[in-house]
C-alpha cells in the first residue's frame, strides 16, 4: 500500500515538473513571439511614417509642377502661417563617385565640365533677418557629386556668367525647384512660446514662417563736412578721422541713403560642425541629411546635390533631434551677442516647409542647449532637453501645447551631460549620460522626474559615458571612454552584458540599424564595427582614414549606406564593404583667408587649421585641398590667376601654383602675422600688411619675388590694403583707424591726403575711406567692421562685422546715415567677404564658426 502511494506521489511530481517545464517553455516562447511582434510593429510604424513624410514631399513637388498654390495652412493657436509654392525641375540622376581622397594632400575635380552642369536648378533661402516680408529667390546650378581624387586641372573652361535674377511671377510658372527658408524673428525679438501649427495634418507642411525683418539704419554717428577742403570728419571711438572726397562731391549729411535694390539669398553653406558636437546627422525620408554648422541647419541631398537651409537661429546651433514622424526637427542653440534675440532656446520646425512650429526655453535655458530628444513610445508628444548651465538642468516639454508647456524641470548633474534619449518602447522613460555617470529617469503621472543612477558594481567605472543607443529588445546600450560597450537590461539600472575593448579609445557613436544590428565607432582608432542584435561582432568593419579625423557620429542611410561625421568637420558616406567617400568638407579652425579667382567662379580659403582649399562656386565642391603646414591669416589671387599667395601667422608668406599646387615662392617678413596681402592690378607687385605696423612691397617676375621696400609710418598694425587702378599707389588702414597713402614705387608715404582725392582705386578693401563712411554705426569700434568689398560693377559694397552679420549697401556709402540689408547665419565674427568676378554671388567666411557661405545677389 505504501509502495503504491509513493509511486503515485512520484508520478504526480513528474507530472508537475513536466507541466512546469511546459509552462516555462511556453512562457519563453511567448516572450520571444511578443518581442518579435513588437519589433515587427515598430518596423511597420516606421514604414508608415516614411510613407507619410514621403507623401508630404511628393504633394509639395506635385503642387509645384502643376503651378498651383498649396492648400491653406490650418489655423491653430495664435498664428496663421502663409503658404508658399515650391517648384521643381525634372532632372536626370547624376552618378555618385566612390573614390576616396586624401585630405592632407589634395582633392581634385575636373573643372572643365562646369558649363555642362546646367540641368538641375534649385532655390535656396533668404537671410536670417530678411529685409522684406516677401522673400526673394535665386537660381543656381546643381553641383557635382562629392569631389574625386584626380590630377590637377591643367585646362579650365572660361566661365560664362548668367543672369540669375527672375521675377516671382515667372518662377511660379517655370519648372525649377524652389526652396523656402525661414526668418521668423519679429521686431520684438523671439517668437512667443506658442504652438503655431500642428503636425497632424499634411496641410501644414506648406505653412511658411513669416519674414518680418527690418532694414538696419547705419552710420548715425555725427559727421562734419568741410566745404573748404571737401572733406568729411567722422569719429571712431572719439578719434577724429578726416576723409577727402573727389573734387566737386559735396554730400548732404542730413539725408538718409536708401538701401540697394539688390538683396542676398543664402545659396550654399560649406562646412559641418563635428569637432565638438554629437548626434547631429540624421537622414530624412526626403533623402536629405540634416546637420548644422554655425547658425544654420542644413538639409543636404547628397544624391541630388542640393541644399536647403533652416535659418531661424541667431547663434551657434549645438544639437539636433528628429521627431518619430521624420517630419519635425528640433534644434537648440547657445547664447549669442544680443541679449534678447540671441538668447539660448530650442526651435521646433517642419523639415518640409521649413516653418517654425514652436520656440521653447527662451529666457529659461542657461548658456545653451546641450542635447535634445523626442519621445518615441507615445508618438513624439514630448521633448527632453538638457542645458549647458552649471546644474545641467533636464527639462521635459509638451512642445505642442500653446502655454505652460514645460512639464518637468530638475537638476540633472553637476558633471557634464553629453546625451539624452527617450526610451523607444517604454513611455516616459529617459536616459542621460556624461561624465562619471549614466542616469535612468522616469516621468510619473504627476510630471515629476525620478532618477536612478546606473550601477557599475565592481567593474571599472569609466570617466565618461559618451553615447547611448537601444537594441530591438529595449535594452539600453552605452559606450564609454574606456572603449567598452555596456548593455543595461530593459527597465533596470544594472549591467546585463559588458563588451570590453571594442575600440582603443572612447566609443563616440552607437547606431542601431533597422535590421537589428548595431554599428559602433571610435574617435581615436577610426574603426566602424558592425555587431548583431546580441552585441556579438560580425567581423564586418571599416577604418576611416586619419586625415578625415576621428569618428564623431554614425547615422543610418538608405539600404546599407552609412553617414559618418568626423572630428575634422567632414561628412563621409558609403558602406562598410566598399568604404567611405567625402560628402561634405570644411575647415576645422578659424577661417580668415578668402579670395575669389579673378575670372572664374572659384575661390580659395585658408585658416588656422593649416589648410588651403580651392572651391568651385557653381558645383559647390572642393577642387583641391592642401596642408600648407602654416597657420594662415590671409590669401590673394594674382590678376592672371596663376598664383595664390598666403600670409601666415608666423610672418611667413607662401606662393602656390593653383594648377599643380606646388610651392613656387616663400618669404619671411618679420615675426608678426601677415594681416593682408593684395596683388597690384597689373600683377607686377604685391603688397603685404603686417601686424608689425609695416607694409611690405615686392616686385613680381614670374615665380621670382623681390622686395622693393617697406612702408613705415603707421602707429598700429595694418588691417587692409588697396591698390590704385594704375598700380602706382597704395592706401592702407590700421588698427587705430588711420588712412594713409603710399607711393608703391618708392615705398614713401604721401603726406597730403587731399592730393589723392581723385585717384581711382581698383578695390575697396579698406573700410575707413570716404566711400565707406556710412558702414560705421554710432559708437562703433574701428575694428568692428572686419572686411569690406566692392562689387565688380561698383554698384554694391558688402561688409562683414564682429556680430556675425553680412551687410549689403549701395555704393558709394558716403552718407553717414545709410540704410543696408543685414543678413545672419554666421555665429562668429565674419572675417572676410568677397564677390565672385561676375558679381552674381557673394562669399563670406565666419571665423571661429569655420563656415563658408555663398550668397546669390537678386
Amino acid at each position: 500500500m505504501m509502495k503504491l502511494e509513493s509511486e503515485h506521489r512520484y508520478h504526480n511530481l513528474l507530472d508537475d515538473d513536466h507541466a512546469n517545464e511546459m509552462l516555462e517553455g511556453e512562457g519563453s516562447g511567448l516572450a520571444a513571439r511578443v518581442g518579435e511582434l513588437e519589433a515587427r510593429c515598430s518596423r511597420q510604424a516606421e514604414e508608415l511614417l516614411c510613407l507619410r513624410s514621403t507623401l508630404a514631399d511628393v504633394l509639395r513637388r506635385l503642387n509645384a509642377l502643376e503651378g498651383r498654390p498649396p492648400p491653406p495652412a490650418q489655423r491653430n493657436g495664435t498664428y496663421t502661417a502663409t503658404s508658399s509654392t515650391p517648384t521643381r525641375e525634372l532632372r536626370l540622376r547624376q552618378p555618385s563617385y566612390r573614390e576616396t581622397v586624401k585630405r592632407t594632400s589634395s582633392y581634385g575635380s575636373n573643372t572643365s565640365t562646369l558649363q555642362q552642369r546646367r540641368g538641375p536648378q534649385h532655390q535656396s533661402t533668404g537671410s536670417l533677418q530678411s529685409d522684406s516680408p516677401a522673400s526673394s529667390s535665386s537660381l543656381s546650378p546643381a553641383p557635382s557629386p562629392s569631389p574625386r581624387a584626380t590630377p590637377a586641372p591643367l585646362h579650365v573652361t572660361p566661365y560664362r556668367s548668367r543672369n540669375n535674377s527672375t521675377s516671382s511671377q515667372t518662377q511660379q510658372t517655370t519648372l525649377t525647384k524652389r526652396w523656402n527658408s525661414t526668418g521668423d524673428f519679429n521686431a520684438q525679438g523671439l517668437l512667443p512660446n506658442t504652438r503655431f501649427t500642428t503636425t497632424k495634418s499634411l496641410l501644414n507642411l506648406y505653412s511658411k514662417s513669416s519674414q518680418n525683418g527690418s532694414i538696419l539704419k547705419h552710420g548715425t554717428h555725427t559727421c562734419q563736412y568741410n566745404e573748404d577742403d571737401g572733406s568729411i570728419r567722422m569719429y571712431l571711438r572719439g578719434r577724429p578721422v578726416v576723409l577727402h572726397g573727389p573734387e566737386g562731391d559735396a554730400p548732404d549729411l542730413t539725408k538718409v541713403a536708401p538701401p540697394p535694390q539688390a538683396k542676398l539669398k543664402l545659396e550654399w553653406v560649406y562646412g559641418y560642425r563635428g569637432k565638438d558636437c554629437r548626434s547631429n546627422i540624421y537622414l530624412l525620408p526626403t533623402g536629405e541629411i540634416v546637420y548644422f554648422v554655425a547658425g544654420v541647419v542644413v538639409l543636404f541631398n547628397v544624391e541630388e546635390q542640393c541644399q536647403r537651409h533652416y535659418t531661424g537661429h541667431t547663434d551657434d546651433v549645438k544639437c539636433l533631434a528628429v521627431h518619430p514622424n521624420k517630419l519635425v526637427v528640433a534644434s537648440g542653440q547657445c547664447a549669442g551677442h544680443d541679449r534678447v534675440d540671441a538668447r539660448p532656446h530650442i526651435r521646433v520646425w517642419n523639415s518640409v516647409s521649413l516653418a517654425t512650429l514652436a520656440v521653447l526655453g527662451a529666457g529659461s535655458v542657461e548658456r545653451g542647449v546641450a542635447a535634445l530628444s523626442f519621445s518615441r513610445a507615445d508618438g513624439g508628444a514630448l521633448l527632453a532637453a538638457v542645458d549647458d548651465g552649471p546644474d545641467h538642468t533636464i527639462t521635459v516639454w509638451d512642445w505642442q501645447r500653446p502655454e505652460r508647456n514645460c512639464l518637468a524641470e530638475t537638476k540633472c548633474s553637476v558633471d557634464t551631460v553629453v546625451a539624452v534619449e527617450f526610451h523607444p518602447l517604454d513611455k516616459n522613460q529617459i536616459v542621460t549620460c556624461g561624465k562619471n555617470h549614466i542616469a535612468f529617469w522616469t516621468l510619473d503621472a504627476a510630471n515629476v522626474l525620478y532618477k536612478r543612477m546606473g550601477v557599475f558594481e565592481s567593474r571599472d567605472k569609466p570617466k565618461y559615458v559618451t553615447c547611448l543607443g537601444f537594441n530591438q529588445n529595449g535594452d539600453v546600450l552605452s559606450g564609454d571612454s574606456n572603449g567598452n560597450i555596456i548593455v543595461w537590461g530593459r527597465g533596470t539600472n544594472t549591467i546585463a552584458k559588458l563588451v570590453r575593448g571594442v575600440h582603443s579609445g572612447a566609443v563616440f557613436s552607437l547606431c542601431a540599424l533597422k535590421d537589428g544590428g548595431v554599428v559602433t565607432a571610435g574617435g581615436k582608432d577610426g574603426r566602424v564595427v558592425l555587431f548583431d542584435g546580441d552585441m556579438n561582432a560580425t567581423g564586418t568593419e571599416n577604418v576611416i582614414e586619419g586625415h578625415y579625423g576621428g569618428v564623431r557620429v554614425v547615422a543610418e542611410g538608405r539600404g546599407s549606406q552609412l553617414y559618418i561625421g568626423t572630428t575634422k568637420n567632414c561628412i563621409l558616406h558609403g558602406d562598410l564593404e566598399l568604404g567611405f567617400a567625402p560628402a561634405v568638407l570644411g575647415h576645422v579652425d578659424e577661417v580668415w583667408g578668402l579670395a575669389a579667382h579673378p575670372s572664374l567662379p572659384q575661390f580659395v580659403s585658408a585658416g588656422w587649421d593649416r589648410l588651403l582649399q580651392l572651391w568651385d562656386g557653381l558645383s559647390h565642391s572642393t577642387v583641391w585641398s592642401k596642408d600648407i603646414e602654416e597657420r594662415a591669416q590671409c590669401c590673394a589671387w594674382s590678376p592672371d590667376g596663376d598664383a595664390v599667395a598666403v600670409g601666415c601667422l608666423s610672418g611667413r608668406w607662401l606662393v602656390f601654383d593653383p594648377h599643380s599646387r606646388d610651392l613656387i615662392a616663400q618669404h619671411q617678413d618679420g615675426s608678426e602675422p601677415i594681416q593682408c596681402i593684395v596683388y597690384s592690378p597689373d600683377g607686377l607687385r604685391v603688397a603685404l600688411g603686417s601686424r608689425d605696423n609695416y607694409v611690405y612691397v615686392y616686385q613680381v617676375d614670374g615665380a621670382r619675388y623681390s622686395r622693393v621696400g617697406k612702408c613705415p609710418g603707421h602707429s598700429s598694425y595694418i588691417t587692409h590694403v588697396d591698390w590704385s587702378e594704375d598700380s602706382q599707389y597704395l592706401r592702407t588702414n590700421s588698427g587705430d583707424y588711420e588712412l594713409l597713402y603710399w607711393n608703391a614705387t618708392t615705398c614713401r608715404q604721401i603726406p597730403s591726403a587731399s592730393s589723392m582725392r581723385d585717384v581711382v582705386w581698383a578695390s575697396n578693401n579698406c573700410p575707413v575711406t570716404y566711400t565707406t563712411v556710412g558702414v560705421w554705426p554710432e559708437g562703433a569700434d574701428g575694428t568692428d567692421v572686419n572686411s569690406c568689398t566692392r562689387s565688380p560693377d561698383s554698384k554694391l559694397i558688402a561688409t562683414g562685422d564682429d556680430f556675425g552679420k553680412v551687410k549689403l549697401y549701395a555704393y558709394p556709402v558716403t552718407q553717414p546715415k545709410s540704410l543696408c540689408h543685414a543678413y545672419g547665419g554666421h555665429s562668429s565674427h565674419v572675417t572676410a567677404v568677397r564677390f565672385l568676378p561676375d558679381g552674381s554671388r557673394l562669399l563670406s567666411a565666419g571665423g571661429n564658426d569655420t563656415a563658408l557661405m555663398q550668397w546669390t545677389i537678386d
